[in-house]
């Protein structure tokens, strides 16, 4: 399953397909709203799993001490 591909979406807005629009979003929603990657995930319902492989394809990981993707 492919983040990007999914009709999953952040308040009523569709996930970006670009991985550095995305990249941007989700350590956005971090950084201002939540504490982990799995209260974000909880919260809006994305699937960790799949998140985790998109921004991996695109060179990224999560860093749970510093609550980011780099």
């Amino acid at each position: 399953m492919s983040i990007v591909n999914s009709q999953l979406s952040i308040n009523k807005m569709e996930l970006p397909k670009d991985p550095m629009m995305l990249l941007s979003l989700i350590n956005m929603k971090l950084r201002d709203f939540y504490p982990s990657l799995d209260a974000l995930c909880d919260d809006l319902d994305i699937d960790k799993r799949a998140l985790t492989q998109e921004m991996q394809k695109a060179g990224f990981e999560y860093n749970p001490a510093q609550n980011k993707f780099w």
